[in-house]
């Protein structure tokens, strides 16, 4: 039996300026991922939505990747010929979407955000900060405290009506649909095809 959960989707305008301000070096992560921590290989192993290692080569994850340029099979062949990948995303006339395999996937564990209309950011946190200076763990060495994953919107994405499920606490599904002008240029371009048949 499947059970699904909708989780909200919030808006941010940019409140905290040193939000992932501390880029995650290659060589910090492996000495981290290295540590053998099951958590940690857990949500950001090899082949998984937070891992930096997704894309076939090492990029942070706090960093706004352009996510639906690129075709899913093409970025992900090497992980998903090997069994390691349970990531995909894919655009349809009507939305950008995107699903993934995040365990422990639950509404108080994974929050989304879509930031100034343009950067889709999701995030959470798996363990407490000890007392620092800093009150906001995505501040400082955010990959000792959660994980993240921050995709660049198209353009005519209709940010506003973004929906995301969690189903089984297992996977992640996140819809964004694409603007109604977007839509209306489709059908103009379909008939104007079929009027010149």
């Amino acid at each position: 039996m499947t059970s699904s959960i909708k989780l909200e989707v919030h808006s941010a305008e940019e409140k905290n300026p040193q939000k992932w301000c501390i880029s995650l070096p290659e060589e910090v992560f492996k000495g981290f991922l290295s540590q053998g921590n099951h958590t940690v290989q857990k949500v950001l192993g090899e082949g998984l939505l937070f891992s930096p290692l997704l894309f076939g080569k090492f990029f942070d994850p706090s960093d706004a990747f352009p996510l639906w340029e690129f075709e899913a099979d093409s970025l992900l062949s090497n992980l998903r010929n090997s069994g390691k990948s349970t990531v995909d995303w894919f655009q349809t006339d009507q939305a950008y979407v995107l699903k993934a395999e995040v365990p422990g996937l639950g509404k108080n564990n994974v929050q989304i955000y879509v930031e100034n209309g343009k950067i889709l950011e999701i995030s959470g946190q798996l363990k407490q900060q000890r007392e620092t200076n800093t009150k906001d763990w995505r501040s400082c060495n955010w990959w000792e405290y959660g994980f993240v994953r921050r995709l660049e919107l198209p353009e005519d994405a209709d940010w506003r009506k973004t929906e995301a499920i969690a189903s089984n606490n297992m996977f992640l599904e996140i819809r964004i649909p694409r603007t109604a002008s977007h839509c209306d240029s489709l059908e103009e371009s379909g008939t104007k095809n079929k009027e010149s048949m």
